[in-house]
């Protein structure tokens, strides 16, 4: 697993393991879960991440 955190788009992403992604799905306007082709969850988005998770 690999944290990732881009402090100018304030966006996390959480790779889980490394490979193809075959789907995005969108959990509400500021979380994205990715999926490959066995619907094994790759990867986690947060968009907006000093609101949604480094909450102070």
């Amino acid at each position: 697993m690999k944290i990732r955190y881009d402090p100018e788009a304030d966006i996390l992403y959480i790779l889980i393991k490394e490979g193809s992604i075959k789907n995005t799905v969108e959990i509400n306007d500021d979380l994205f879960i990715e999926y490959d082709e066995n619907d094994n969850i790759v990867g986690i988005e947060i968009w907006q991440a000093r609101k949604n998770v480094l909450k102070n």
